[in-house]
């Protein structure tokens, strides 16, 4: 090998050497600025800002807390110590931009209406709505919250929440047992005008009219539909004058918060927010609802649900 072309070899190493170096050092530093380390959170901060008690956990999470001790609740003929599963709490978690919140509140019915506005009404999400026990005397419902955003500002929202429930309390102690207000009588919706508002066939049996619109998806490398479960309905019973509505909602994780801001902007009730399947593709969450009103009015509130639901479908 002559001498040029030793040299043109041995400088061939270390140009490729350097340059791997640049691309390491390049992708570190577009890490950074991606992602910076989160701060640590202000405890007492959040404390003022949520009007509770604020602690901080050795892994830097900051935790505040409300037992339910306000109203009396027996499972199983058995009084239950808030200490035992009757305490709402709240979580702060620093991130880059600032923080997440995930937390559970105690609820009973007469509340998850005004706990789920006031939760809207601050820029949180409600990710859950379920039980946590049989027999229990009053029922009690536990809504679960999440949101990202500066700390103090997640806090007071959570505060605005438990206000909300404190609220309802204040004005009756004990939970109520109805949503109040007339009980419709048995008789006939018009199916055909239910059809015409939500822009969806309706089938009529025995009175009762009745929207189903089927979803699908994947499960165990197969594919699953309407028929096996994965379905929005609606129905409609009593009379058109004065109906009642019940339903469910299949949702993807995106869908959720713009069907559940629909209904209760239509002051429609949710009672309940969880999984039916696991394991599925994509992932499908699913929302029950009921409400009474004039049957054509109720049409219109499903319908602006499945206007929300629809305008997240159509996003490119």
């Amino acid at each position: 090998m002559n001498a040029r072309r030793y040299e043109r070899f041995a400088v061939l190493p270390i140009t490729v050497t350097w340059i791997a170096g640049c691309l390491v050092a390049s992708a570190l530093m577009s890490a950074d600025s991606i992602a910076a380390p989160p701060v640590s959170l202000d405890a007492k901060a959040i404390g003022q800002a949520s009007g509770a008690t604020a602690t901080a956990t050795p892994d830097g999470v900051v935790k505040i807390g409300w037992p339910r001790t306000d109203v009396t609740v027996t499972v199983d003929g058995m009084t239950l110590p808030p200490a035992a599963g009757l305490g709402s709490w709240a979580a702060f978690a620093p991130m880059a931009t600032g923080a997440m919140v995930m937390g559970d509140t105690v609820v009973f019915a007469d509340e998850v209406d005004a706990a789920m506005d006031a939760a809207f009404t601050h820029g949180l999400s409600v990710t859950a709505l379920h039980n946590h026990f049989f027999h229990d005397t009053p029922k009690v419902y536990f809504m679960h919250i999440g949101g990202e955003g500066r700390a103090e500002t997640l806090a007071a929202g959570v505060k605005a929440v438990w206000g909300a429930i404190r609220a309802v309390r204040s004005t009756h102690a004990q939970p109520a047992t109805s949503f109040g207000g007339a009980t419709p009588a048995p008789g006939r919706i018009d199916a055909d005008a239910v059809s015409k508002i939500v822009g969806q066939p309706a089938t009529d049996s025995q009175g009762v009219a009745k929207v189903t619109i089927g979803r699908t998806g994947t499960m165990q490398g197969m594919a699953v539909g309407a028929s096996m479960g994965l379905t929005t309905w609606a129905a409609f019973s009593g009379s058109d004058a004065l109906a009642a509505m019940d339903g469910d909602f299949i949702m993807t994780a995106e869908e959720v918060q713009p069907v559940l801001h629909a209904l209760r902007e239509a002051r429609v009730h949710i009672v309940a927010l969880h999984s039916h399947m696991i394991g599925e593709r994509p992932n499908f969450y699913f929302t029950h609802f009921w409400s009474i009103g004039k049957a054509q009015d109720l049409a219109h509130a499903f319908r602006a649900a499945l206007d929300a639901q629809a305008a997240v479908v159509r996003k490119p």
